[in-house]
């Protein structure tokens, strides 16, 4: 079957009926990508929500691309989860994404811009991508937390857990998004999904946060398992990666460039203190289809 190309809203439309979207996973994180360049509608939550609902297009984020705000740049892209909410970042979507503004394109590089900032993505392989995902940030003004605490990379925040180690001092990273990355020994033992919710909660992150359980194999290898807030545990989360491999190496567990392996497949980070994070994976088409009316006429318009 060939693969399409995005196929763009005749710019007079501004609603999401009979939009084309390519259904698309970094590594199993389900991604969906809408290609609003030629219009100036803005996806609200109910029409994220119900596009989330829609069995072809379900996904753990949405990624929609707007006309380029800044110059040298491909398209504006906003981010939803698929409760409705915003994220900042989402690095397995940002390589379906440049999949999808690259394919049919002599180009190896795309620039996107999202409220996070301006990301770089460059093609390596076969439907394989690299993204400067930016510099991480540790003040705590900027993950963001509630209030300031004496050090970001050993948080304030505690679970017990019942016959297992208690969840103890998180390291806090922005990505773009808040992550607490907790050190475990085994990250498969945790129910992560009845422990997430009421981390991702708590007070001190105002914005809730991503959730992760990093269990440091060797200094090159980082088994990791990720509840990201307004989405649950997904197979994979790139900023999350991100977030795991620059706390390990803060705490000098890990090496400079280390592999992050997800229950979807693994990603190489690349990190130096004091630069920018560059994740590199894969980017897989599905298919491509078309939202129907009948999603939207229970949503504003």
């Amino acid at each position: 079957m060939p693969v399409p190309t995005l196929t763009l809203l005749d710019s007079q439309l501004n609603t999401l009926a009979n939009l084309p979207f390519l259904k698309m996973n970094g590594l199993g994180n389900e991604i969906v990508v809408l290609d609003l360049r030629h219009t100036s509608h803005i996806v609200t939550a109910d029409e994220a929500r119900a596009i989330a609902g829609f069995a072809r297009a379900g996904f753990d984020q949405l990624m929609v691309l707007h006309a380029p705000r800044s110059e040298g740049t491909d398209a504006f892209v906003r981010i939803y989860n698929n409760d409705g909410s915003e994220a900042g970042a989402c690095g397995n979507g940002t390589r379906c994404v440049a999949w999808a503004i690259l394919r049919n394109s002599d180009r190896d590089t795309a620039t996107v811009e999202t409220a996070a900032g301006l990301l770089v993505c460059q093609r390596v392989g076969d439907d394989v991508f690299s993204v400067d995902m930016g510099a991480p940030r540790f003040d705590w003004q900027d993950i963001p937390l509630a209030h300031d605490v004496a050090d970001t990379n050993a948080l304030p925040l505690r679970r017990d857990v019942p016959g297992l180690p208690a969840l103890d001092a998180p390291a806090g990273v922005s990505m773009g998004n808040p992550h607490a990355v907790f050190f475990v020994a085994d990250a498969a033992a945790y129910d992560l999904p009845a422990i997430g919710p009421g981390l991702e909660h708590d007070p001190l992150f105002p914005e809730r946060a991503n959730i992760s359980l990093a269990q440091v194999v060797d200094r090159q290898h980082i088994l990791l398992r990720v509840w990201e807030r307004g989405a649950g545990e997904t197979r994979a989360c790139g900023s999350g990666a991100c977030a795991a491999a620059v706390a390990a190496i803060r705490r000098g567990l890990a090496d400079e460039r280390v592999e992050v392996q997800l229950p979807g497949g693994s990603l190489i980070i690349d990190y130096r203190e004091g630069g920018t994070v560059r994740m590199t994976g894969p980017a897989e088409f599905e298919w491509r289809d078309s939202l129907p009316p009948s999603l939207f006429q229970d949503t504003a318009a």
